[in-house]
This record gives C-alpha cells, structure tokens and sequence, in this order.
C-alpha cells in the first residue's frame, strides 16, 4: 500500500509554494549501470546470474520468473501491450524465443536477459536536508538486470507515494538517486545528497542507512584506491555483489561505468498540471531540485542556454487539453525520462492499459535499452584501456594475452552489434520518439562509431603486425633456402657423392650422417640468424645501380658487430 498523505508532510520551507500543484501520485525508477568484473574463483564458463543462483539462501536475490514463461493468471493486458509494442528483433531481445527461465530450460543464447528480484526491502525513509521532516517512499521492486556475453549488470528500483508536493518531488528526484556524494559543504553535511536515507524491512526495522556524511572515509578511499566509495545504503542493496575496490570478499564484483548520479525515469500525477511554470517543467526535465520556495519563479539557468528547451527536452505530443490523457507532458534529457499529467484522468492513472502502466512498461524498457547500449560501449572502451595498459612489448607472453584481449574484444563487439544494436525499437509514434530523444541526448551513435573505430584500429593493427611477421619469416625462409641451394646442387650435381660410403659398415655410416647432420643444422641455424642481413645483402647484389664495391661492403656487414 502507499503512504497516506499523513506520512508526507511538506516541509515549512516547501510549504510557502502554494500555487504549485500537488503530487498525487509519484513514482521513481532508478538505473544503475555498472561494469561486471571477472570472477576469478568462478571460470570463466559460469555466468554472473549462474554464480548468484547458486548462492541460494546466501544471497537475497531470486530469480524472477517472468510474467510470459511463469503462471499465466500473471499474464495481464499491460504486459501483451509491452510485447507487441517493440519491433521482432527487439522482442527477440528482450524476450527470448520461447525461452524459459527456469533452471534447466532453455539456453542463455535464448534468453539474452535474466531478472533478479529481492523482497526484503519494503520501504525507504528520507530525509533532504537536516530538520527536514521524513518522507517515506514503498518500494515497489528492487530488481538486477544480467545481460548474455556483456559484462554489465544494471540495478532497477522503483519506488512511489502519494500526496507529495511539488517540491519534495523535484527534491527526491534530484538528491536520492548518487551513488556517492560529490563533495561536502562547509558544515560537513554531503553536497547534493539525502540527509539521510535508510532501508526498510517490512517490519518497519531499518536494514541499513546512508554513510554520505562521513567525509574521512570517502576521501581516504579515494586516496588509497584512486576510485570512488560507494555509499553504504547502495553497497547494502547490491549485495552480495561487492564493490571491485572495496576490501569486502565476493566473487562477484562491479566498478562503476559512468556518471555517480544514475539515471532516472519519474511519473507525476498532479491535480492540475496546467499550473505548473516554465522554471517547474525545466527543473523536472533537467533534475535540478527544487526552487527556492518563494513565489517569484526563476529558472535554474541563463535564458539563452534554454532557448531552445521545448525543443530539446519536451514531447508535447498529447500536451493537449484534450484525447484519453489529456495535459500528459514527456520530459527527456537522456539521463532522465520524466512525465507528467493529469490526476483527474483516469487513462493517465490507470496501471493496466493508461500512461502509468505504458511508464513501467514499455517506456522503462526503452529507456533500459539506451542505457545498456551506452553502458556495453563504455565497458568495450575500459576493456580496451585495460588492455593496453597490461601490453609490454618486451615480453612476449605479454604480447601474446594483448592479441588474445583484443581478438576476444572484437569478437564481443561484433555479437553486440548483431544481438543488442539497433537504431530502431518501435513504429509506434510515442515509443519511437522516446527512444531517438534517449540516444539523441546520450549521444549513443557518436560513441558507438568512436569504440567501432577504436576496436577496428586495434584489430587492423594485429593483422599488419601478423602480416609483418609472415613476411618476415618467409624472407628469412627463402635466404635459408637460396644459400642452402647452393650446396645441394654442389653435392648433387649429376649425383655425386663427396664420400663414397655406401658400402662402408653401419656404425661409420651413422657417424657420417650424424657429423654432416649437426655440421647442416648448425649451418642453417646460423644462416637463419643472420637471416636479415643476408636478405639485405641479396637485396645490394640485385641492385644494378650499385658498384662491386658496395656489394662487398653489404656482404661485409653480415659479420660486422652492431651493424642493423
């Protein structure tokens, strides 16, 4: 159940707002992106979500049976709406081919995407800032994403309330969702941050709370690990995945992919959205926080830095005082995906077939899927940093588990291509929209052509270094065979033998052919090794233009130390 409105009691800073309309109904989905560090205790043929299965009662994440392949009494409209509203290839995506998500059906070829839920956490109480009176939120869900042949893993919350103002809406959008604080004020409390965030079981027993305030143990983290702390109410949720620079013991580790703020998708049923200003609306589509309370509106940023704001940011396709859902507002910046609408419209608010079910369904999977693109392209670029950063070209070994890195790199890349790239993900109108403002503003196609040439480069510099090496042994090769020609036509030259052996007894014959074996080993051994000076030496004496006396001088430096 929601809160009653009891529990959500404006603060008094918040309450001067008064022309501001309330928060019927608020919802809040978080994506956290994060890049999956290899398992060493694992191998390398266990899968993440097969390492946290078989956790068992160790680990408080399940398995999610979802509601196509699981009881079919789950299957509602809301979901059928979902599937046909995405192209075939993206359902194959998200979906399978008739997949199963049990233990021993199906295959991960076939389902490209597994769910962990947990349950113990009902709800989270906040607090903005130091004397603010707390807001508790339900948890809806708590879910992780795994991905097939992608090292990332992407933790889905949802939570909602009921009667929030305006304020405290924009504020827990813009405090709630950071990994980690990004700094501290003077007196000491954490810059951009909840006051205080604690989980909740269903008991109403505190599980665990923020640690953002404690700025000696973020800043010596930083100066021991040169990574981020992340804080101790996330470290809590992810668990039994630990951070991958924490000194906590796990198999299965993470390290943070992209900006500490995680993206954000938020749905806002007012009384009456008509009065909502410009500076509300820029504030929402851009997650600046809250306004300063009074009743004079100023925008968060200069004028002619939102010139173009409706433009960039807004789909005001149904803005509108009119259709099913009328007044319905689309905010879109890339890191966030915001709508806002009418409470008194019963499509708007209806969970099963209106603008709330279409936002936990088919807008939070659009939005899923421009996120995990960015997130596998960044892990492709960390892959290729780490990479070379183990690359010594003196050893050998080194050079050998580069080539073996960047191959096992190119082959990823091109199955993501083929499985999980596309441009197109709907021919409905509004998904299709959504979706080209997400990947407009995350600027997925520009970085996708950057890590496509990156990986290319470095794969077409394998094969030139392979090239090299061929050509380089088949000079040293065709020297071998040019000087050993001359003794073999010298020896069998109308099939003349130096030695006329052929009666002589067996032990002589052995030790005539051992002598000339080792004398004929050696002598090609030696020509290999001097291999690139004699290529350079037939390369003189084929020279027209050069004297005998330079032909000599090139045969000279064979011998002469120091001579390449």
């Amino acid at each position: 159940m929601l809160n009653p409105p009891a529990a959500n009691m404006p603060t008094e800073a918040n309450a001067s707002s008064t022309n501001a309309p309330t928060v019927q109904h608020f919802r809040q989905a978080l994506l956290w992106p994060l890049r999956l560090m290899p398992a060493p205790h694992a191998g390398h043929h266990h899968a993440p979500w097969h390492v946290l299965r078989e956790m068992g009662d160790a680990s408080p994440w399940r398995e999610e049976v979802d509601e196509y392949t699981g009881d079919s009494s789950r299957f509602h409209e809301r979901h059928y709406n979902e599937f046909v509203s995405f192209l075939p290839y993206v359902q194959r995506f998200l979906y399978g081919e008739g997949r199963s998500r049990g233990k021993d059906g199906g295959s991960d070829g076939d389902s490209p995407m597994r769910i962990f839920r947990r349950h113990d956490i009902s709800a989270v109480r906040l607090v903005s800032r130091p004397g603010d009176a707390p807001v508790t939120l339900d948890v809806i869900h708590c879910d992780l994403y795994f991905f097939f042949d992608i090292d990332v893993v992407m933790l889905n919350l949802e939570v909602g309330a009921s009667n929030l103002s305006l304020a405290q809406a924009q504020d827990i959008l813009y405090r709630f969702g950071r990994a980690y604080p990004s700094g501290w004020e003077a007196d000491g409390s954490a810059l951009h941050c909840m006051a205080s965030v604690e989980w909740l079981g269903a008991d109403g027993r505190v599980l665990a709370s923020s640690d953002a305030q404690q700025r000696e143990a973020f800043l010596s983290h930083v100066a021991q690990h040169r990574a981020p702390r992340i804080a101790a109410h996330w470290a809590y949720l992810m668990q039994p995945l630990v951070s991958d620079h924490s000194e906590d013991a796990g198999v299965l580790r993470y390290r943070q992919i992209e900006y500490y703020r995680m993206p954000v998708m938020a749905y806002l049923s007012l009384d009456d959205p008509r009065r909502l200003t410009r500076d509300d609306f820029v504030r929402l589509a851009l997650v600046t926080g809250a306004g300063s309370g009074t009743s004079e509106a100023h925008l968060p940023y200069a004028d002619h830095h939102l010139a173009d704001f409706e433009h960039k940011y807004c789909y005001d396709r149904f803005w509108v005082n009119a259709g099913a859902a009328p007044n319905t507002r689309y905010l879109c910046n890339g890191h966030a995906l915001i709508v806002v609408g009418d409470a008194r419209s019963e499509f708007f608010c209806c969970r099963d077939r209106g603008v709330l079910a279409q936002f936990r369904h088919q807008h939070f999977l659009l939005f899923l899927i421009a996120h995990f693109q960015k997130a596998s392209l960044l892990m492709f670029s960390d892959q290729l940093v780490e990479a070379l950063k183990r690359l010594d070209i003196r050893s050998t070994p080194s050079v050998k588990q580069f080539k073996r890195a960047i191959r096992a790199s190119f082959e990823r890349f091109l199955r993501f291509t083929h499985r999980y790239w596309f441009h197109e993900i709907s021919e409905q109108a509004q998904v299709r929209a959504l979706s080209h403002m997400c990947a407009t503003h995350l600027g997925l196609d520009p970085l996708y052509d950057e890590v496509k040439a990156r990986i290319a480069d470095m794969n077409t510099y394998l094969d030139a270094d392979s090239l090299r090496r061929q050509a380089a042994t088949v000079v040293r090769l065709t020297v071998v065979t040019l000087f050993g020609l001359i003794g073999t036509i010298t020896t069998g030259f109308l099939g003349m033998n130096l030695l006329a052996e052929a009666e002589a007894p067996l032990w002589r014959k052995a030790v005539w052919f051992g002598v000339v074996f080792v004398a004929t080993t050696w002598l090609t051994i030696y020509t290999m090794v001097k291999s690139q000076r004699l290529s350079d030496f037939i390369d003189a004496l084929s020279n027209d233009r050069l004297r005998f006396r330079g032909k000599l001088a090139a045969l000279a430096k064979v011998w002469r130390p120091g001579a390449d």
